[in-house]
């Protein structure tokens, strides 16, 4: 009897722009509030939801089913966090719980803090802007949390810039991803880790 092999050939698109995009715009939106420009009203907390929140969502699905673990982990997670930082300004202005209290807050910001350093040390044999967003984003929970903590503007202000940068990199990493697959060649460089 012969042994035959079956090879299964992936022709599904890359989620990872959605996921970085996603998250990006998002991270950025919500950092021009934390650098005084608006308030956190509707627009942050619907991109939130539904970029932030659902489109990694849907990213981290996707990439779960090309059998990458660490984007699955990333997209999903963060996505999640999207939608659960959405829920702490909604949920009490319906009546149902309080606002958190500050050692709490502080608590959920060091715990991402601590998870996003985790990737972070993931992202050594991935690619350099990956490293960035990753750095960038576990600087900008701890100093959230630091500053929530201290209640020192000056520092959310630092954190509002580091956000901005953060969400900035996610979006060119995304953009860069997607610009290098149509061309077929690097048009914008990610700085992959051999």
């Amino acid at each position: 009897m012969e042994n035959k092999t079956t090879q299964l050939v992936d022709n599904t698109a890359n989620p990872a722009p959605l996921g970085l995009l996603g998250f990006g715009m998002t991270t950025v939106l919500l950092n021009l509030h934390n650098v005084g420009l608006f308030e956190l009203d509707s627009m942050i907390l619907g991109m939130g939801i539904f970029y932030g929140g659902l489109a990694q969502v849907i990213a981290g699905i996707m990439e779960w089913k090309k059998g990458n673990t660490f984007a699955t982990t990333a997209f999903t997670s963060y996505g999640f966090f999207w939608l659960s930082f959405a829920a702490l300004a909604i949920l009490p202005k319906t009546g149902l719980t309080n606002a958190p209290e500050n050692a709490s807050l502080v608590s959920y910001l060091v715990m991402w803090g601590i998870f996003t350093g985790a990737l972070f040390i993931g992202t050594f044999k991935i690619s350099r802007a990956l490293q960035f967003v990753f750095g960038s984003l576990t600087l900008l929970f701890f100093l959230l949390a630091l500053g929530d903590y201290t209640h020192n503007m000056t520092i959310g202000l630092i954190a509002g810039y580091v956000g901005i940068i953060c969400g900035s990199s996610a979006i060119y990493t995304g953009v860069a991803q997607v610009i290098n697959e149509l061309y077929k060649k690097v048009v914008l460089p990610i700085g992959p880790v051999n």
